[in-house]
Order: C-alpha cells, then structure tokens, then sequence
C-alpha cells in the first residue's frame, strides 16, 4: 500500500501494522508527526541542528520501543513524551559531562540573554522564539513544557526529576527573564 493510502488510515490502524514490521505504516506515522516534534525539539533545545538530531532519534527510538506503546494514550500523546523524555536524558548525560565546569556568573547570563534578542518595540513570533531560545537551559525547558506545551507542574517535576518548587522557581525566573529581554 502506497504511503498515500496510509495517510488515510487512523493512528491506532497504522501504529497496529507498524507494530507488525510494516514499515509504510510507520513512515505514515512520521510523516503525520515529523513537523510536530521538531518543532518540540527547536523550542527544548533551541539549536536546529540539535532539533534535527533529537527529532531523528526521538523516531527511532519510538520505532524501537513501538511494541510497548499500548494504546493507552493517543500516539502522538505517546510519542511527544518519549521525545521530551528523550531530551531530558540527553540533558542529564550532558549535564553529568560538564559537571567540572565553571557555571556562567548570573550577570554574564543576563547580558547574554539580552544580546540575543531583537531591539524591537512590537514583540513578532520570531523575536519571541529568539528569546526564548536564549534563556538558560532549565528556565527555558520548564518554560516550553509549562507555557508552550500545557504540562502542569507536578508533570514536569516528574519529569525532570526536580521538586515542584524548582519548576515553580523556573518557570517565575523564565518569565522575568523573556520580560526584561522582551520589554
């Protein structure tokens, strides 16, 4: 069956055959999400060429792991979380590397953040998104799952393996931030 043909069947008829070894179906599977998660993983990472990375290794995995997806959410539900989950390993593996290096003095990071936004009045999707890209790495995850993605606190806690202060902490410190570079 061509890949046009599988666009029409359901997530759940095309997640049953690719869980068969029909390879179609699960490129159907990709095509319906591809754009989805990478723009997830652009927003978490906030480096295309990382998005890219992440967004192929998010499908592979979820090819890999595909015969444990039960049905119990919808697929995309399912297939969002393995990617942010994904990230989060990525991020705590990274984290682990550099844990013998110096952490950038809080002022140095303001004055990075405000270098990278756009010195515009009238706030555009663009500029946005550039500041976004510039806070520090757990405000801006906290901020992308809380603000962007709709996922409570308690989730993220859960997620990040962090309290639900921290989350609470990061998302206050990501919202200061995006004003003060923002404004």
């Amino acid at each position: 069956m061509a890949v046009a043909q599988r666009k029409q069947q359901s997530d759940t008829e095309l997640v049953s055959a690719a869980q068969r070894g029909d390879r179609l179906a699960f490129e159907a599977l990709y095509r319906s999400y591809v754009g989805r998660i990478f723009a997830l993983c652009v927003r978490l990472t906030a480096s295309r060429d990382d998005a890219e990375s992440l967004t192929q290794d998010a499908f592979v995995h979820a090819w890999n792991k595909l015969d444990r997806f039960a049905g119990q959410s919808a697929f995309g539900t399912w297939l969002h979380r393995l990617t942010v989950n994904l990230m989060l390993d990525r991020r705590r593996a990274d984290q682990r590397r550099r844990k013998h290096e110096t952490p950038m003095d809080p002022d140095e990071q303001a004055m990075a953040l405000r270098a990278t936004a756009a010195p515009a009045r009238v706030i555009d999707r663009l500029e946005l998104e550039r500041a976004i890209a510039g806070l520090p790495e757990g405000a801006r995850t906290v901020f992308v799952l809380q603000e962007i993605e709709g996922y409570p606190v308690r989730e993220i806690a859960g997620m990040m393996g962090i309290a639900e202060g921290t989350v609470k902490a990061q998302g206050f410190r990501a919202r200061r931030l995006l004003r003060e570079v923002l404004s």
